[in-house]
C-alpha cells in the first residue's frame, strides 16, 4: 500500500569550511577508519520527524510553511531535518495505518500534529508500538490520570478546555446573561470531548443556564450543510428568546454557513440584540481567513490565545513567513503557525541535549523550557504547565479589536473597551440584552388573572386587546408605569392574555413559555422563583387574620376619660378641701353647725356641690374663700378635660374583634376562608397547622360577607394588600389583627418573567425608582381614596387623661388647702395661750403633746365657737339698739 506523504527538501547546516576538511581528512587516513566513517555517518544522517496536518486547509498550509521555515532555523549543528507530511483530512483508522508505515519506512523518531484528540489517540498507539514519541496539538477537554499510562510516549503540546470555558463563563456573568444557546458540531464519530459537560458547570458556578443546545452534525455527514444550518437557526428562532450563542467548537466551514446564515436572519450584527461567543479554535483561524468570512461575523466576541508579537524572533519569523504566503490576502501567522514552529524547535533542541532514542528524546522534551513563538513551553504531566491566557477580541468589520486579557484568577465585573472608561459593549452603546425584543411581528405575550379576587387589582374591562387596553387595576397601573419610564428606542409590543388558571399555573405557563410573562397580583415565593424570574416587589406582603367586630360599649363608660390615679387625687382633694373648709368655717359659720352627723353632710354636700359650682352656702371665712376659688379652678380644668375626652369616646366607634387569635380558632375547630387559587389554603394547612376539613376557598370579594354574615366562616386570612382593601370598604363590621402580618411575611407581589429574561431586572430597577420617587405610593393611595378605617385590633385611640396632665393644678389646691388650714391653725393657738393667761394666770398647765392638743380642740369646739358666737351676739344686739 503506497504511503500518502510529502518529502520537504532535507536541509542541514553547512559542512565546508577549511577547517572541517582538514579534520576529516585526518580522520579518514587514522588507523581504525571504518570505526570514523561509522562515527561520521551518525553526525551527519539526518533527522526525520513525520507531521499530520490538513495540508488543503489554510491552517495545515501555514503549519506547514511555519514547520519548513522552523526545519531551516532550528537544525542542529552538521545536522539536517527532514519533514514527511501526512493528509489528516481522511479516516482516523487510515492516518493511523499511514503514519506506523511512515515510521517503519523513513525510521521518524518523532511525529507531530493533529488538532484531533481522536487521531491523536490512534496515533499514540502506534507511538507506543513503534516507539517514537507524538508531539500532539490537541488534548481532551477533560485530562483523565490514566493518559500517561495508556499512552507513556504522548507530549501533549496543548492546555485542556477548563481555562477556556471558565474565560465564556466570565464573560456571560460580567454581561449579565442568565440564560444562553450552545451550539457545536459533532465529530465524525458524534462526540463533543467532554467541552459541552465542562461548559455546562462553567455556567452553572456562575447561575447560568443552557436554555437550548443546538448539535449540529458532521460535514462528512451532511449533503446541503447550508440548507440543514438554515432550517436548525429558524426552529431556534422560533422556540427560544434568548439571544446568548456560544459556538463551543466547530470545524471553520460550519462556522462560515453559520455565520453566512445567522446574518440572513438578522441573529447576528452590531445592530441586534443578539450575542455571539466563538472560542479560541475559531478565532485564532480568523487571522488566516478572507475578510469576507469575518464581515458576517460582526459584533461577536471572540478569545484568542495571547503570545508576543513584538520580539525580534517574532519579527523575524512574520517577515520569513509572509515572503513564502505572499499569494494569499492575510499574510499575519495565527497561533497554529506559532506552535507548529515551536514544536519542531523543541524536537531538535532535544536532540542536541541527548540521542536520537525514544526515551532520551523524550526525557529530553519534557526537562525543556523555553520562551517560543507562541509563549512559554514548559511541560507538566506531559502537557503544557503554564496557564493559559485569553486575548477577549470583538470581531469589528473585518477586524478583531482586543477588548481585554483573561487569565485564570480573571475578576472583572465587565468587559469593557480598555481604551474607554465606559461601562458597556464595546462599539455599542450598551451591551446587547441576548434576549428577543418583542415587536409588532411577535408581540411580548403576557398573561393576567381573568378572575382576580380584589377587582382593585386587576379586572377586565372587556376591551380590545391593544397593549392591555382590555384591563384595569393596580397591577396593571404599575406595569405600564414602569414600561413608560424605561428608555427603550422602540417601545416594546406587547398583548395581555387572560387565563382562568390558579396563580401557580399561570406561573407553570411562564416557566413552560407558553407565555412571556405574568402580570397581576402575583405573590413571590420561593418555590415559584426556582422556575420564574421575578421583579422586585411593588407592594408590601404578610398573612393578616379578618374577623368580625363586635362592640366594645361598657356600662363603667364614664370612668374612661381619667384613669384610676386620677381619680383617687380628685377624691382625696376634695375630702381634704373639705376639712379644710370644715375648719375654717366650723367656728363662725351657721351653716356647718349642729350634731356632728349634720356637720359632715353638710361639708360633703359642699365639696360635692363645688363641682357643679353649685353651693348655696355662705362663707364667713376669707381663708375659706381662697381655698374655695383654688379648688374652683381645679374643678374647672377636670370638668372641661373630662368632657372632652368622654365626647371624644362616645363619638368613636369602639369595637374589638370576636376571635382574638389563631389559637382559638384551631382549639374550637372554627372555618376560616381564604382566596381561592391562592397558596395560602397551602399555607394555612402546612405552616399554620389547621385542619383541612375546617379551610374554605372563596370566590370573590362579595362572598366573604355572605360566608360571615351565614355563620359559614368565622375568620378569614387575606394577604396584607387584599386585607387592606376589604377593610377599606367594609370598615364597619370588620376588624384586622395585624400582629401576624409581622410575623408571617412573604415576598410581595412581582412580575414574572422567564428565566434569564432581561425584562426581570430592568423592571425590579424601575420599580425601585418609582418607590423612591414617591409614584408607587400615588398610585396606592388610589387602592383606598377616601378615609380609611385603622387596621388595628382596637380602634381606642383615645386613651384615659393620667395624672401626669394634672399633677400642678392638684398640687397648688393642696398646697393652698394647707397654707389656709395652717394660718388659722396658728391663729386658733394664739387664742387658745391668751384665754389660758386670762383664767389662769401665767402658769402653764403641764402635761403631754397629747394632752394640749386634746385641750386646744376642745377649746376650739367648745370655747373658741362659744366666744365667737358671745361676740356675734353683741354684734347683732348692738345693732339693733342702734338701729
Amino acid at each position: 500500500m503506497p504511503i500518502p506523504f510529502i518529502t520537504v527538501c532535507t536541509v542541514s547546516k553547512p559542512l565546508f569550511s577549511p577547517v572541517l576538511v582538514y579534520f576529516l581528512f585526518i580522520l579518514f587516513l587514522l588507523p581504525h577508519g571504518h570505526h570514523g566513517a561509522q562515527a561520521n555517518s551518525y553526525k551527519n544522517k539526518e533527522i526525520n520527524i513525520g507531521v499530520i496536518v490538513d495540508v488543503n486547509s489554510r491552517i495545515g498550509k501555514e503549519e506547514q510553511t511555519a514547520m519548513e521555515i522552523a526545519a531551516q532555523n532550528e537544525a542542529p549543528e552538521g545536522r539536517s531535518v527532514s519533514l514527511y507530511f501526512l493528509d489528516s483530512n481522511r479516516d482516523p483508522q487510515q492516518v493511523a495505518s499511514a503514519a506506523e508505515n511512515l515510521i517503519k519506512e523513513k525510521k521518524l523518531i518523532a511525529i507531530i500534529g493533529t488538532h484531533s484528540w481522536l487521531k491523536t489517540a490512534l496515533v499514540a498507539d502506534v507511538g507506543n508500538r513503534t516507539q517514537v514519541p507524538v508531539l500532539s496539538f490537541a488534548s481532551p477537554a477533560i485530562t483523565s490520570p490514566t493518559i500517561q499510562l495508556r499512552w507513556p510516549l504522548l507530549i501533549r503540546m496543548a492546555n485542556d478546555g477548563s481555562a477556556q470555558v471558565k474565560c465564556i463563563a466570565d464573560i456571560v456573568r460580567a454581561c449579565n446573561w442568565r440564560r444562553v444557546i450552545v451550539i457545536y458540531e459533532e465529530d465524525a464519530y458524534g462526540g463533543d470531548s467532554g467541552m459541552s459537560a465542562l461548559l455546562a458547570e462553567a455556567l452553572q458556578n456562575v447561575e447560568v443556564e443552557i436554555e437550548y443546545r443546538l448539535v449540529l452534525p458532521s460535514l462528512s455527514c451532511v449533503s446541503n450543510t447550508e440548507r440543514l444550518v438554515h432550517t436548525e437557526l429558524v426552529k431556534l428562532e422560533n422556540e427560544t428568546s434568548c439571544r446568548v450563542f456560544i459556538v463551543l467548537q466547530s470545524s471553520l466551514t460550519m462556522v462560515t454557513n453559520l455565520f453566512r446564515e445567522a446574518k440572513k436572519l438578522r441573529l447576528v450584527g452590531g445592530e441586534t440584540e443578539s450575542a455571539w461567543i466563538i472560542p479560541d479554535s475559531i478565532t485564532n483561524m480568523l487571522d488566516s481567513v478572507d475578510k469576507s468570512i469575518i464581515s458576517s461575523m460582526n459584533g461577536t466576541i471572540g478569545i484568542k490565545t495571547q503570545y508576543s508579537n513584538d520580539n525580534e524572533e517574532y519579527v523575524e519569523f512574520k517577515k520569513r513567513f509572509s515572503a513564502n504566503r505572499s499569494e494569499e490576502e492575510n499574510l499575519k501567522p495565527g497561533i497554529h503557525a506559532l506552535r507548529a514552529y515551536d514544536s519542531i524547535k523543541i524536537i531538535t533542541q532535544a536532540i542536541e541535549r541527548g540521542s536520537d532514542d525514544s526515551s532520551s528524546l523524550l526525557k529530553n522534551i519534557l526537562s525543556d523550557s523555553f520562551s517560543g513563538l507562541s509563549g512559554e513551553i514548559r511541560f507538566e504531566g506531559k502537557m503544557l504547565s503554564q496557564n493559559p491566557k485569553f486575548k477577549i477580541v470583538k470581531v469589528d468589520g473585518k477586524k478583531s479589536n482586543e477588548l481585554d486579557i483573561w487569565t485564570p484568577d480573571y475578576n472583572g465585573d465587565v468587559i469593557k473597551n480598555k481604551n474607554t472608561k465606559e461601562k458597556a459593549w464595546p462599539g455599542l452603546d450598551k451591551i446587547p440584552k441576548g434576549w428577543a425584543m418583542p415587536s409588532k411581528a411577535k408581540p411580548m405575550r403576557i398573561v393576567v388573572p381573568a378572575h382576580a379576587m380584589f377587582k382593585q387589582f386587576v379586572q377586565d374591562m372587556n376591551k380590545s386587546n391593544l397593549n392591555g387596553e382590555m384591563f384595569e387595576g393596580f397591577s396593571i397601573k404599575v406595569f405600564q408605569k414602569v414600561m413608560e419610564q424605561l428608555n427603550y428606542t422602540d417601545t416594546p409590543q406587547y398583548i395581555f392574555v387572560s387565563n382562568n388558571g390558579s396563580y401557580d399555573e399561570l406561573v407553570e405557563l411562564v416557566h413552560n413559555r407558553t407565555y412571556d410573562a405574568v402580570v397581576g397580583d402575583i405573590t413571590i415565593l420561593s418555590n415559584r422563583s426556582k422556575d420564574v424570574e421575578f421583579t422586585q416587589p411593588y407592594t408590601e406582603s404578610g398573612l393578616t387574620m379578618v374577623v368580625p367586630a363586635k362592640s366594645k360599649e361598657s356600662p363603667w363608660m364614664f370612668m374612661k376619660p381619667f384613669t384610676w390615679g386620677v381619680w383617687l387625687v380628685v377624691a382625696f382633694i376634695l375630702i381634704y378641701t373639705m376639712f379644710i373648709v370644715w375648719f375654717l368655717e366650723h367656728p363662725s359659720n351657721p351653716e356647718f353647725k349642729g350634731s356632728l352627723k349634720d356637720q359632715i353632710a353638710n361639708a360633703m354636700w359642699f365639696a360635692f356641690c363645688s363641682l357643679f359650682f353649685a353651693h348655696r352656702e355662705r362663707i364667713y371665712n376669707h381663708l375659706t374663700r381662697v381655698v374655695i376659688a383654688v379648688l374652683l379652678f381645679l374643678v374647672f380644668v377636670l370638668t372641661a378635660s373630662y368632657t372632652a375626652n368622654l365626647s371624644s369616646m362616645l363619638t368613636i366607634q369602639r369595637t374589638e374583634p370576636s376571635v382574638t387569635s389563631m389559637e382559638l380558632l384551631k382549639r374550637n375547630n372554627l372555618t376560616v376562608g381564604y382566596d381561592k387559587g391562592t397558596f395560602v389554603g397551602k399555607y394555612l394547612e402546612n405552616v399554620l397547622n389547621f385542619n383541612s376539613t375546617n379551610i374554605k376557598d372563596i370566590d370573590g370579594e362579595e362572598k366573604y360577607i355572605k360566608e360571615f354574615e351565614s355563620k359559614g366562616i368565622s375568620a378569614a386570612f387575606l394577604e396584607a394588600p387584599y386585607a387592606k382593601v376589604f377593610l377599606h370598604r367594609y370598615c364597619k363590621g370588620y376588624i384586622a389583627d395585624t400582629s401576624q402580618t409581622a410575623t408571617y411575611r412573604f415576598g410581595g407581589f412581582g412580575f414574572a418573567f422567564q428565566k434569564g429574561s432581561p425584562f426581570a431586572r430592568e423592571f425590579s430597577e424601575e420599580i425601585l425608582r418609582l418607590s423612591e420617587k414617591g409614584d408607587l405610593k400615588i398610585l396606592e393611595n388610589d387602592l383606598t381614596p377616601s378615609n380609611e378605617c385603622s387596621m388595628n385590633v382596637s380602634s381606642d385611640e383615645t386613651r384615659s387623661l393620667g395624672l401626669q396632665s394634672f399633677w400642678g393644678r392638684c398640687l397648688i389646691s393642696f398646697s393652698t388647702s394647707t397654707i389656709c388650714f395652717l394660718l388659722s391653725l396658728i391663729h386658733l393657738i394664739k387664742n387658745y395661750q391668751r384665754y389660758e393667761e386670762a383664767n389662769r394666770g401665767s402658769v402653764t398647765p403641764s402635761g403631754s403633746v397629747w394632752d394640749k392638743a386634746a385641750r386646744i380642740a376642745i377649746y376650739f369646739y367648745d370655747k373658741e365657737m362659744g366666744l365667737r358666737r358671745a361676740q356675734s351676739s353683741s354684734e347683732l344686739s348692738l345693732v339693733m339698739i342702734q338701729s
